[in-house]
């Protein structure tokens, strides 16, 4: 083909762009485990308490569609900032097209040869793979940094809820203890404190900060937290004993909740592999092989094999997720 040479130096030019924003994730993922605290290092840097607030919580401005696409831009905002992620979804999006153009564009090096229809179809075929590749690794890798960072919040908050007891005890506000937390800990817990003191300090009430932060990080402990207190602030009571038993029955829960992942590591492996191998295979064959694909699609029986398996893949995925997902 006379256009090969251009496909190729698009190609390199695409995947070293991915490498680049890969790299730049990766590093600055690692730059802030690195730090005791974000909120903190951020303050260190001379931020004010105002720009770290926008920053970390609020909303991004951007232009929202109105209706449902509105709708699915907050959830997606919203779940990736429980992953930790403070970039826009509409940058997210940008890496993930980028991402699919160039599996796209490697996969139309390999796979094209010839002239004509036969060249359009399999690029057609071919960016529909790259396309749903990069959605699946997108999203495999957002929810595991959702998931990663839950499951860390989870682990501090008891010892969170340790120093603020203490502090309660020891005579302090109970917003002043949130702030002696918040300075003590690490991330994610210590500048989910520090952001729950910022939005009292700019006049919200401290049990609506405390249902802003369950919701910002999407743990389950967070709400236990920030109900319990939220109806000690109502009702009246010892919080110190109250923080003092949410923080051991979060304690008992984790660990049993650990004990429970343990026994069914084996089948949450075997379950994750049956489920993403295929979807993989499938559209591998589709970035550099898509005349596996086209030139059965004349067949009459092609596309209702194809929907019958698309039917039995659904229904094993949902047994699957049903069997390895436990209530504790």
């Amino acid at each position: 083909m006379t256009g090969s040479p251009m496909i190729y130096v698009l190609a390199f030019v695409a995947v070293v762009v991915v490498v680049q924003a890969l790299a730049g994730l990766v590093f600055s993922a690692r730059d802030r485990t690195q730090r005791v605290n974000r909120r903190l290092a951020m303050m260190d840097s001379g931020m004010s308490r105002e720009e770290i607030f926008s920053a970390l919580v609020r909303r991004p401005p951007g232009v929202r569609a109105s209706g449902r696409l509105d709708a699915f831009y907050e959830r997606l905002e919203l779940y990736m900032r429980q992953a930790g992620l403070l970039m826009s979804p509409a940058r997210l999006g940008a890496i993930t097209a980028g991402v699919a153009g160039a599996l796209w564009l490697v996969g139309l090096s390999v796979a094209t040869s010839g002239k004509g229809p036969g060249v359009l179809a399999s690029g057609a075929i071919s960016l529909i793979g790259a396309c749903v590749l990069a959605l699946v690794g997108v999203g495999l890798w957002l929810r595991h940094q959702r998931n990663t960072r839950i499951r860390k919040i989870e682990e501090q908050l008891p010892l969170a809820l340790d120093v603020v007891n203490r502090a309660v005890r020891a005579g302090h506000p109970v917003i002043s203890a949130v702030q002696l937390a918040a300075d003590e800990m690490g991330d994610p817990v210590g500048s989910e404190f520090g952001l729950i003191v910022d939005e009292t300090t700019y006049g919200v009430e401290f049990k609506e900060a405390l249902a802003n932060f369950a919701r910002r990080t999407g743990s389950a402990d967070g709400h236990f937290f920030a109900v319990a207190v939220s109806i000690q602030s109502e009702t009246g009571g010892n919080l110190a004993e109250i923080l003092e038993g949410l923080a051991s029955v979060m304690r008992g829960r984790h660990s049993l909740g650990k004990r429970v992942k343990s026994l069914a590591s084996e089948g949450r492996a075997s379950a994750v592999l049956l489920s993403v191998l295929p979807v993989l295979l499938i559209c591998g064959q589709l970035v550099f092989r898509p005349t596996v694909y086209s030139e059965k699609f004349s067949d009459p029986i092609f596309w209702p094999v194809v929907f019958l398996t698309a039917l039995i893949y659904l229904g094993g995925w949902l047994m699957v997720h049903r069997i390895i997902n436990f209530k504790y």
